[in-house]
């Protein structure tokens, strides 16, 4: 699946799946068989980290 480049479009993207579709990141990352390392990278060097408690970066 192509994921948004863009840091910020990344961010929405990724917290609008979460919030509609996915209870947790790793089951998003293996339904659209996405890299969660390389995910989680790119949001993390543009200062967003995911919180499991509320499932969502921030």
């Amino acid at each position: 699946m192509m994921v948004p480049q863009n840091p910020e479009m990344l961010l929405s993207f990724i917290n609008m799946k979460l919030r509609d579709e996915f209870e947790t990141f790793e089951e998003l990352c293996n339904v659209l068989d996405i890299d969660a390392d390389e995910i989680s990278e790119k949001l993390h060097n543009a200062g967003y980290e995911y919180m499991p408690d509320q499932n969502q970066f921030k």
